[in-house]
Parts: C-alpha cells; sequence; structure tokens
C-alpha cells in the first residue's frame, strides 16, 4: 500500500489552546479559497464554516472551490459534478438570506469539469453555470473551473481522485477543451506543484484571454522526494517569475498549512500562534507579492484542509502581520479587492442600521 502525503486531520483539542483576538479586525477581507463538503468521517458545511470566521475578522464573502462534493449519483459521468455546484449554490442561498449573519458565503462558486473531453465539455459547462444561477459576473455565483493538475514522479504527493500525467496539459484534448473557458467568460483555478508553474506559464501564453489563478502560493511541496532540496525556493521562485511575466495570471496565498508545505505544524505539542506562522511563511508570501504585486494576489484560507495546522484567526492574523508595513491600498488588494475582481463577486452593501 502506497503512504500518501496528502491527507489532513483536523484536532479540536489541539487547537483550542491557542486562542488570539484579530488582528486589524475592521479590514475587510474575502476569502478566496475554501471547501464545503459532508464525507464519511469529515463534515465542513456553511455551519462549521462560519463558526470559523466568526471570532472577530471582517470577512464579507468568500469563494467555495470544488473538491468532489456532493456529486449526482446517477446520469451522465461528465455531467454528475454539476451535483457539487447546486449544493454550493445552496449553501450560498442559505448565506445570503442574512439569517446566518452578514458574510455572503459561496458568493463565488468554483467548480469542477473534465477539459480532457476536449469540445464535448461545452454543455457541461454551460449546466455548470445554470446550476451557479449564472456568471457571478452577470449577478450569479459561477466563477469559473478548477481541474486539478498536480503531478509528481513521487506518487505519494498525488491525489487519485484526480488523475494525472506529466503531458496532460499540453495535451491537444485538454487544450480543446481550455478553449472554451474564454469564450463563456469562466476562469481557471490551477493546482499543480511548483516544479509545473513553467508548464502553466505557457498554458497561460497560449491563452492570454483566459483569467488563471494559481492555488496555494504555486505550489509549495517540500516533503516526499522535495524534502530538503536546496534548490527548491530557487527553482519555485523562477517558476513564480515565469507565471508573473503573463498578465492573464494571479496568485492566490494560500495552503501554506497543508502538509505539503512541509512546515511540520501539525507535528507540534500545540497549534501555532500567528507569530510563529508569520516566521515561517513570510519569504514565501512576500516573494509572490513581489513577483505578482499586490493587484495580482488574493488570500484564501484553503479551509478545512489548513485547519490540520492552525486556526481561522490565526492563520489570518499570521498574514496580515506579515503585510502590517504595505499601504492601506495594498492591502485592500490583497485582502479583498483582487478576489472581487478577479472572480466578479460584487460585495453587499452593509445593513442600515436597526435592520
Amino acid at each position: 500500500m502506497t503512504t500518501t502525503l496528502t491527507g489532513f486531520t483536523i484536532r479540536p483539542e489541539w487547537l483550542a489552546p491557542t486562542v488570539e483576538p484579530a488582528l486589524d479586525p475592521a479590514q475587510p477581507v474575502v476569502d478566496a479559497h475554501h471547501h464545503l463538503y459532508d464525507r464519511p468521517g469529515t463534515r465542513y458545511l456553511l455551519q462549521d464554516y462560519l463558526a470559523d470566521i466568526q471570532p472577530g475578522h471582517h470577512i464579507r464573502a468568500s469563494v467555495a472551490v470544488q473538491a468532489r462534493a456532493m456529486l449526482r449519483a446517477d446520469g451522465p459521468l461528465e455531467m454528475r459534478t454539476v451535483g457539487e455546484t447546486e449544493f454550493l449554490n445552496g449553501m450560498a442561498a442559505m448565506s445570503a438570506s442574512g439569517i446566518y449573519g452578514p458574510a455572503r458565503v459561496c458568493a463565488g462558486i468554483v467548480g469542477f469539469a473534465d477539459l480532457l473531453l476536449g469540445d464535448a465539455v461545452r454543455p457541461v459547462l454551460e449546466r455548470q453555470i445554470m446550476a451557479g444561477g449564472g456568471l457571478s459576473a452577470h449577478g450569479g455565483r459561477f466563477c469559473g473551473i478548477r481541474m486539478p493538475l498536480a503531478w509528481d514522479a513521487d506518487v505519494r504527493l498525488l491525489n487519485s481522485a484526480y488523475p494525472s500525467t506529466r503531458d496532460m496539459i499540453d495535451s491537444s484534448a485538454f487544450r480543446a477543451g481550455f478553449t472554451h473557458l474564454a469564450e463563456l467568460g469562466l476562469s481557471f483555478d490551477v493546482w499543480a506543484f511548483y516544479p509545473q508553474m513553467s508548464d502553466i506559464a505557457r498554458l497561460a501564453r497560449a491563452f492570454p484571454q483566459t483569467r488563471i489563478v494559481v492555488d496555494h502560493c504555486g505550489g509549495v511541496v517540500r516533503v516526499g522526494a522535495h524534502a530538503g532540496r536546496e534548490d527548491m525556493f530557487d527553482i519555485w521562485r523562477a517558476g513564480l517569475d515565469a507565471l508573473a511575466g503573463c498578465p492573464n495570471v494571479t496568485i492566490k496565498l494560500s495552503g501554506l498549512g497543508m502538509e505539503l508545505s512541509g512546515f511540520g505544524l501539525p507535528a507540534l505539542d500545540q497549534a501555532p500562534g500567528s507569530r510563529h506562522l508569520a516566521r515561517l511563511w513570510r519569504p514565501w508570501l512576500i516573494q509572490c507579492v513581489e513577483a505578482f504585486g499586490p493587484e495580482r494576489c488574493m488570500w484564501g484560507s484553503n479551509f478545512p484542509v489548513d485547519k490540520g495546522s492552525h486556526s481561522m484567526t490565526v492563520g489570518l492574523n499570521a498574514v496580515k502581520c506579515i503585510f502590517g508595513d504595505a499601504s492601506q491600498d495594498e492591502r485592500d488588494a490583497i485582502f479583498w479587492r483582487t478576489a472581487c475582481r478577479f472572480y466578479g463577486i460584487a460585495l453587499p452593501e452593509p445593513a442600515p442600521q436597526g435592520s
């Protein structure tokens, strides 16, 4: 049996002793990357996410990203992923009622479609848009597609739910499917590992009209075959620079709490505080912003996955601390404006006093 390095375990008793007040609680925030699902042994639904964001940070809205949740049990295989968008849109409708607080959870939805279907993916994309109430830029919630492309020769790093190959991104079938994204006004979320960033840059140059966002700081991996690589940071940074040269590419400041990132946080006796995280994460996040600029960077929690390493409040405190010396305009870009512009999200006006 192959041991994977992609799992996570949430331990409330481990997280509980590390409690901090929210830093800069008036700063508006849009969480550009989280998941909701109900799986055997793991449930993370609207109420769970709300409980994580409520202790003080001013999270105005969020973007829910596909995670193979609530797939349809029957019908054509390629259409079954539409069930996840229907589920997330239902969660969004609950949140939009205002009953659960002012944050608009799932204001943006990133779904899944198999782009290897080539031109046959078009009906799937159109159905996804319908299931999300239309495009987010046009008043609906559906933003785009994420089809994970992560591949590595170390099979322990791979997720069997998303079969991939080294050359998939360059296949004629994938490229044919990818063509339909810009035509339909859809963006593309990329989950790939840092050695693949030059491949992503090549894709971005081939499709300059397609908006691409690279998840999780460009796929930082420092475990498995990549553990202890002295040249890893330099290779990663070169990949960022190649991507930053593509005007249609944006990056998410997210995912550094994953075990793949190699910070060893779950092995600590107690959950880390924000100063600890800020010290570890600073070189990586600063490099992302230096490469792309604040207007092409957006923060995302990657919850519940990153909850295996830290609480929401502590993780967001760490990022706020890292960018504490930035101007207000730069912080606004990182914490909400880039996400809203990229995903076409309009933040709701604050409720009138006494409403």
